[in-house]
């Protein structure tokens, strides 16, 4: 009966390695954070859609759909030191075009989260 204990264990190591290694989508999502370096000058982008960014955005945010994010970024020559703040609907959006602008080397990035818990602040 030494099938359980090593199915046991192995099921363990599966669900370590797979909480180690799973995206960290979002992490960081605080609107007072996200407000203050917007004060400082942060570029601010809205990840959702242009129908959801029609419906309402924040003064000065520019929209480019997460999944155009890097594409956007690299065509418009944007510095890789410039701040961004990035935003959607929940944070997972912003979190995902948030771990794409890092992995082209940007450096400043923030998820602020969601677009009504922005609003609120």
């Amino acid at each position: 009966m030494l099938a359980t204990p090593v199915m046991s264990l192995m099921t363990l190591f599966f669900i370590v390695i797979m909480g180690i290694s799973a995206p960290s989508y979002g992490e960081e999502k605080n609107p007072k954070i996200a407000w203050e370096h917007i004060e400082q000058g942060a570029m601010i982008v809205d990840v959702r859609t242009p129908e959801e960014f029609a419906e309402g955005h924040l003064a000065n945010a520019i929209n480019i759909p997460f999944e155009q994010i890097a594409e956007e970024f690299t065509k418009r020559n944007i510095d890789k030191d410039q701040s961004v703040v990035l935003y959607c609907r929940s944070g997972r959006r912003s979190g995902i075009a948030q771990e794409s602008l890092i992995k082209l080397g940007y450096s400043n990035t923030y998820n602020g989260g969601g677009y009504q818990s922005l609003v609120k602040e």
